[in-house]
């Protein structure tokens, strides 16, 4: 065979070799087809529980808190956030209505009420019950306007470049409108206090007072602490800091002003959390092993409570919750020890 022959046939042989190997290699890396449908079969169940189950497998959350001064008898709170109501939500407004027969001393609402302009009726609804013991409450942007569709990767990109909510994200635009005027007129006619940017007190049917000091919602910038500087009032039977959304900036500011004990939401728990792991996201810039339920906040020298809701709705766009069921907390405020 002459050499140019040889050549081509070479060439031709060390192509089909690469191609045979190549080939060997893709079948080598193939994910089985039982295993892809397994998988596959896996996820679909996982949203559909998500999606299906736990996003209606409303708990109570029961933690105690040692912050009343000493010889002072015990107090319940109930505190209910983020609702995030859609009309024709039945179950959680039972759920809801039904929280009043735990008979607290008073009720904390940290916001985040709407997920559906045409949902105050709703919320009214299910809350009416509780509206009936003292309480408090600030709102959340979601008070304030209506959701948008929104890919939830982003909530992963925003913590890895350490922007949250309009910290690091421009301003919302063309939002919709919600009538959170009509929740605050419904709130207040019925006793509540509100706290945004202020402070407040309700005085229990045993004749404690409670004095309050709230922020509007951080996650939008609408908190104003200079407004509200100061520290608890010392002539109360306790003080308590309230705010929406659990942002590092506030709750320094808190501490520093030693307040025992300071309620927010927003979180959701992180919402889709992985088992024997837990939250992935914040949806602010705290820390994700403080997500949700008890722990403490130091700054300033002082150190403070902080109780963080999961809430017990979602974004309407995203009504699915996994390992992370949503929820209501009772919070029974003991003596301190010395």
């Amino acid at each position: 065979m002459p050499a140019d022959g040889r050549t081509r046939w070479l060439d031709s042989l060390r192509g089909v070799c690469w191609v045979c190997d190549h080939g060997r290699m893709r079948a080598r890396y193939r994910i089985p087809l039982k295993t892809a449908v397994g998988i596959t079969a896996l996820g679909a169940a996982c949203v559909g529980y998500a999606a299906g189950v736990e996003v209606r497998s409303f708990r109570l959350r029961r933690v105690s808190v040692p912050v009343l001064p000493r010889g002072m008898h015990p107090l319940r709170v109930l505190q209910v956030s983020d609702i995030h109501m859609v009309g024709g939500q039945r179950k959680k407004q039972r759920w809801l209505r039904d929280l009043a027969g735990l008979r607290p001393d008073f009720v904390i609402n940290t916001g985040d009420n709407l997920s559906d302009p045409e949902g105050v009726p709703e919320v009214l609804d299910a809350l009416g019950p509780l509206m009936e013991f003292p309480g408090a409450y600030v709102f959340g942007s979601n008070d304030y306007y209506g959701p948008k569709l929104r890919n939830p990767a982003k909530y992963l990109l925003e913590k890895a470049s350490g922007r949250h909510g309009l910290n690091g994200n421009p301003a919302a635009v063309h939002a919709i409108h919600n009538p959170w005027e009509e929740l605050r007129d419904a709130f207040d006619s019925a006793g509540w206090t509100g706290l945004s940017n202020t402070r407040g007190r309700i005085k229990l049917d045993g004749g404690q007072e409670i004095a309050l000091t709230g922020l509007d919602d951080p996650h939008i910038k609408r908190d104003r602490y200079s407004e509200v500087a100061g520290g608890p009032e010392t002539d109360a039977d306790l003080s308590l800091a309230v705010v929406h959304a659990p942002y590092l900036r506030v709750l320094d500011a808190f501490t520093a002003d030693r307040y025992p004990l300071i309620l927010a939401g927003h979180t959701h728990g992180g919402q889709l959390c992985v088992p024997f792991y837990g939250a992935l996201v914040t949806n602010c810039d705290i820390d994700t092993d403080r997500v949700k339920g008890l722990s403490t906040h130091r700054a300033g020298g002082h150190e403070s409570y902080l109780h963080v809701s999961a809430g017990c709705g979602t974004n309407r766009y995203t009504p699915v919750r996994f390992a992370c069921p949503p929820e209501a907390t009772l919070l029974t405020l003991t003596a301190r020890e010395e």
